[in-house]
Formats: structure tokens, C-alpha cells, sequence
């Protein structure tokens, strides 16, 4: 029983209490800011379209996916250059930015302003070298046409989208099936019962104030420890809203990145609740799997920086994957100890998260080329961090 705790219960309480409960407050007062002023950054890149890469930086440095996702559909109609949709996705970390700000938050700074000078130089230099895939000679597929259901409003009155277009991957769908207590879904409703208590008990552990181990009272005969019993509720919890919500967070697709269905503050619980699952569950991945490296003594952490250039390399290729899974993944070993600084950077520049997803489906040239570029300034910036720090 000692040796489950040790690598699988306590590392997933680890995962929700140090990590997911301050991701969650983050991913809540980020989401509410992105659905209230998100539109008017939009605005001023369609009236300013010099600034186009800048702008895609910005948007893209914004933690988590939806900054650089809806960028997708203003490039794919031709509203933006290439080199803005380029300089979102180097700039972008996709979701493992909320496990580096709640692990390093003075890092975090300096990850991500060194994300956006690399978006940014990088996406003018595409504009400026004329750099972009060759026309298909076909239209661009049709995009998504929004539909609202008439049996739910949001705030002041406004539909909440739940869907697209008949047919297809964009139809019309329900809420996701997470057993819901009239619009509100209980599991995320759990989640964020246990979030509360979770950070009030978290925190002082992730500033160093206190040792989970003196939370252990004696009841009865039985010595019951408060962190890991809250903090592995917590992480099934996640794992729940993760496995019913098809291993995908709230904004990884075109249409519920939109503003309109994250109007009502049930929206914007449900889907904060369910990206920072999302973000949790890779988090405990990473500590799990880590923790059995470790115990099974299969690698020698002192070893690890020793992987050099050939580290930054490997981090840089695997950046290429799309989606935001493996990419929390590393980073929570490089929170974990097991991935050197040179190695993150590469992966950070390389990694184009869920932004990625949608242009394979809409142009697959723009996607394929957008991938060769963005890893170019990832090996240059993890190999001037290694060639720094070593």
C-alpha cells in the first residue's frame, strides 16, 4: 500500500493541489478577460493589418489555446498574412503555460516574453522574405456556421453556442455528458467544491510554508491525511470531466473558442473546470511517470542535462505533435526536475498546441509549413540556452 501511495496516489494529489487548483483560478480569470475584451484585440488587428504579427504574437503568447486559435479562421479567409498565423504559433504554449506559472511564475515571465520576441521577429521575417505555402487552386473549405439552441440564454439574454452547422464534426451537439443538475454539470461542480479547500491547503506547500506531512492528524486509530485524501479527490474529479469530455478542453476547436458560448458565468465555469482537468490530468501523468522512472531507477537524474544539443533537438521535434497533451507533459517533467531549462525553451518555441488541429483541416500546406518554420527558432533558442548555461 506504501509503495501506491508513494507512485500513483500521492503524485496525482501532488498534480491537484500544487498544480490544477491554482491552474483553475488562473484559467477562470483569464477565460472571463478573454470573453470580455477578446473582441476588441480582433478589432484592432482588422484595422491595423501592419501590426498583424505583433498582434498574432500577442494573442498567441496568451496562455492556453484560444488566442491563437481564433486566428485560424481570419487567416484561412484571407484576413491576416501568413507571418501573423506563424508568429501566434511560435509564440503560443499552449495549455503547459498554466503548469509552468503555477510551478515558476518568475520563469513563466521570462518564458514567455522570450516566446513573444520569438513570435514577433519571426513572424516579420516571414512577411518580409514573402514566405508562404502555395496556393491548392481550390477554395478554402467552408467554416463553421454558428447555431444557438432556443432553450438556453446566457447573460442578459444572449444564446449560448452550443454547436455548428448540420452534419459533420461542427453539428449541433449537447453539453457535454457530465450528468447535469439543470444547466450546470455536476462533475465540474465538484471540481470546484474541492478547488476551494484544495488551494487553502495547496498553497502554503507551493510557496515552501509548509509540509504536507504535519497535515496528518491522528482519528482514532487512524492517521488520516488530509492532503492526499483531498488532492486525490480532486484529481478524480479531473480525471471524470477528462474522460467524459473525450480528453479534448474547452477551446481546441473553432467554435467554442468563440465569445458567445463563454457569455454566461455557467459557461465559463464548466469550461475553465474542464481545461483545467484537461491541464491536471497530463500534470499527474508527468508526476506518475516520473515517480516510476525514478523508483524503477531506469534514469539518472544528474545524467539528464548531459543530453546537450541532442536534449534540445528531441524537445524541439517532439514540440512538433499537435495538441497540448504531450506538451504538459514535458512540462511537468521539467517541473519535476527531469528536463533541463535549454530543453523546455525548445519544446516552448516549437509547440503549437491545439492551434494546429484546425489548420491541418483547413490547409494543410499552411500547417505543414507553419511546423517546419516554428521549429527553427525553437533549435536556435534552446541551443543558445544550452551553449549559456553550460
Amino acid at each position: 500500500m506504501e509503495l501506491l501511495t508513494d507512485l500513483l496516489l500521492r503524485p496525482a494529489a501532488t498534480a491537484f493541489l500544487e498544480v490544477g487548483v491554482l491552474v483553475a483560478v488562473m484559467v477562470l480569470a483569464f477565460t472571463s478577460a478573454q470573453v470580455r475584451y477578446g473582441d476588441r484585440v480582433l478589432g484592432s488587428l482588422a484595422r491595423h493589418a501592419r501590426l498583424g504579427p505583433l498582434v498574432g504574437a500577442l494573442l498567441g503568447v496568451s496562455p492556453g489555446c484560444g488566442g491563437a486559435l481564433v486566428l485560424v479562421p481570419l487567416y484561412v479567409r484571407g484576413k491576416l498574412s501568413y507571418g501573423t498565423i506563424v508568429a501566434a504559433l511560435v509564440a503560443t504554449m499552449g495549455d503547459s503555460s498554466w503548469v509552468l506559472i503555477a510551478t515558476n511564475p518568475q520563469l513563466a515571465l521570462v518564458v514567455h516574453l522570450l516566446l513573444f520576441v520569438a513570435g514577433v521577429v519571426t513572424g516579420y521575417a516571414v512577411d518580409s522574405l514573402k514566405i508562404r505555402p502555395r496556393p491548392t487552386g481550390h477554395a478554402p473549405p467552408p467554416l463553421p456556421v454558428p447555431r444557438v439552441a432556443n432553450h438556453d440564454s446566457g447573460a442578459a439574454g444572449r444564446p449560448l453556442l452550443v454547436g455548428s452547422g448540420a452534419g459533420g464534426r461542427g453539428a449541433l451537439q449537447p453539453r457535454s455528458p457530465v450528468g447535469s443538475v439543470g444547466s450546470v454539470a455536476v462533475a465540474p461542480v465538484m471540481f470546484w467544491a474541492l478547488s476551494g479547500p484544495g488551494l487553502l491547503l495547496g498553497l502554503p506547500v507551493m510557496l515552501q510554508l509548509a509540509d504536507p506531512a504535519r497535515y496528518v492528524t491522528a482519528v482514532g486509530s487512524l492517521a488520516v491525511d488530509p492532503y492526499l485524501l483531498l488532492g486525490v479527490s480532486g484529481a478524480l474529479a479531473a480525471l471524470v470531466i477528462f474522460l467524459l469530455g473525450r480528453a479534448r478542453f474547452a477551446d481546441d476547436d473553432l467554435e467554442s473558442c468563440s465569445g458567445a458560448e463563454a457569455g454566461a458565468w455557467r459557461e465559463v465555469l464548466r469550461r475553465s473546470a474542464r481545461e483545467a482537468s484537461f491541464v491536471t490530468v497530463w500534470v499527474a501523468v508527468a508526476f506518475i511517470a516520473w515517480e516510476v522512472v525514478q523508483h524503477a531507477m531506469l534514469v539518472d537524474v544528474a545524467a539528464l542535462p548531459l543530453l546537450g544539443l541532442g536534449g534540445v533537438a528531441v524537445a524541439a521535434i517532439i514540440g512538433l505533435v499537435p495538441g497540448c497533451g504531450i506538451q504538459i507533459t514535458m512540462t511537468g517533467l521539467y517541473a519535476s526536475g527531469a528536463l533541463p531549462l535549454p530543453a523546455l525553451l525548445a519544446n516552448a518555441v516549437s509547440q503549437d498546441g491545439d492551434a494546429l488541429i484546425p489548420l491541418l483541416a483547413l490547409d494543410r500546406r499552411a500547417a505543414v509549413l507553419a511546423s517546419v518554420l516554428t521549429i527553427i527558432p525553437a533549435l536556435a533558442v534552446g541551443s543558445a540556452a544550452y551553449l549559456i548555461l553550460t
